[in-house]
């Protein structure tokens, strides 16, 4: 049991450091900072450590559906956008591992009266 909430949260850290860094390299690579994109990347990152339960779909559904809504842009113009591209991948890959992991999924288990 605990090797598996451990495993989770190693997990979840990794998936809200990738969401933090994926908003910096957005802008960086825009060469405009946005603060607000910085801030809802925060955001969910404070919300992979939040624990109540079926956060992990809701996080899952907004990284899913920001992946679909700019894939048919990455890949009409696949050559300049090739990391867009990587990141809806690695999106859906986060999202699919947040409804589908059980040791990440045994992360979100307190209620929201607790």
């Amino acid at each position: 049991m605990f090797d598996q909430k451990e495993r989770g949260n190693k997990i979840c850290i990794a998936m809200a450091v990738y969401v933090v860094a994926k908003a910096l390299l957005n802008m960086i690579l825009a060469k405009h900072f946005v603060l607000f994109s910085l801030l809802i990347a925060l955001v969910e990152a404070i919300f992979f450590f939040s624990r109540f339960k079926y956060v992990n779909y809701i996080l899952a559904a907004v990284l899913a559906l920001v992946a679909i809504v700019y894939l048919p842009q990455n890949i009409a113009n696949i050559g300049a956008n090739w990391i867009y591209l990587l990141e809806g991948i690695i999106d859906i890959g986060c999202a699919a591992l947040l409804c589908f992991n059980r040791d990440v999924k045994s992360v979100f288990y307190r209620s929201v009266n607790y």
